[in-house]
């Protein structure tokens, strides 16, 4: 069992060109995504988070199991979802607003226990930023990783929720000695300033870079780095790709038993290569239709990568 943990959300997408052009809700957040995109290529997966009890958050739910991710540990509230007001460049790529004031997702507490037959947790982006949720989801993320679960995180900076850059720079390098997996674009890496050498040095047992069509990097900690090229599609908007990213990564190092710190440190070249290869066509496939639409695992399987 994979478990993510973390927000879901509305995005309100627009259809056209304008400030006023019209918009359409898609179900969204990072880990929401990360969640679905798990449950369509087939890795058996549970979602772990506080979700409004209104019709957007049922809508939610509904997703979720028709994806066939467990939803037994999904808190529930009476506060509305969380809306995301997203807006796409000429290039496809996204950029968000947020309406997150008394919404469900932000007041999630630390559950009791993890469903049975957890090998991994993930967490990240607008979970990790807005409290009182947030503290829980450290304590999570923390409590997993002293009992040896393999956590992955991937920050996905949303600049304009976070009201102290610093403060939070100083909070996320408090997490990396609880990461086994770090994930991140380059724009979040830009804008933490550190870099994955460093980041390596304080716990996790390998990194991730993406950067968007240019592909993705992998560094270890035995100093190993390999790097594959994008997928070349027609981009109709970025949307859900790096949550894509995360599904694929987890999801390839579960196929090679490998959700550990010493199962990465044995993927070697040909390991990371395949594995990197695997995610970059799954996000590509994502980029290529309107919203967050992650691929299914028939759609890859022509690829023989995992």
């Amino acid at each position: 069992m994979i478990v993510v943990a973390g927000e879901a959300l509305i995005d309100l997408v627009p259809q056209g060109a304008g400030a006023l052009a019209a918009l359409t809700p898609a179900l969204g957040g990072g880990p929401f995504n990360t969640a679905v995109a798990l449950g369509r290529l087939g890795s058996p997966t549970a979602f772990c988070s506080r979700v409004s009890r209104d019709a957007f958050g049922e809508a939610l739910l509904e997703r979720l199991r028709e994806t066939g991710v467990d939803v037994a540990s999904v808190q529930r509230g009476d506060e509305p979802t969380t809306l995301a007001v997203a807006s796409v460049g000429a290039d496809g790529s996204a950029a968000y607003s947020f309406y997150v004031e008394g919404t469900a997702d932000r007041l999630f507490s630390e559950p009791e226990a993890l469903p049975a037959g957890t090998r991994a947790v993930s967490f990240g982006t607008c979970s990790l930023v807005l409290e009182p949720g947030a503290s829980a989801y450290e304590a999570l993320m923390r409590e997993a990783s002293a009992r040896g679960v393999f956590t992955a995180l991937d920050p996905n900076i949303r600049a304009g929720l976070i009201a102290d850059p610093d403060a939070y720079r100083t909070r996320f390098q408090s997490w990396l000695p609880s990461v086994s997996l770090l994930k991140l674009s380059a724009e979040d890496a830009e804008w933490l300033g550190g870099s994955p050498r460093e980041w390596l040095a304080e716990g996790p047992a390998a990194v991730v870079v993406t950067r968007g069509g240019n592909g993705l990097t992998a560094y270890t900690r035995d100093g190993g780095e390999y790097a594959v090229p994008g997928e070349r599609v027609e981009v109709v908007d970025t949307i859900g790709a790096g949550d894509t990213v995360n599904a694929a990564l987890l999801h390839g190092l579960s196929a090679r038993d490998a959700l550990s710190d010493q199962g990465v440190a044995a993927l070697g070249a040909e390991g990371w290569e395949s594995l990197l290869r695997f995610a970059a066509r799954a996000a590509a496939i994502t980029c290529s239709r309107a919203g967050a639409e992650p691929p299914y695992a028939h759609e890859l399987e022509v690829r023989k990568t995992v």
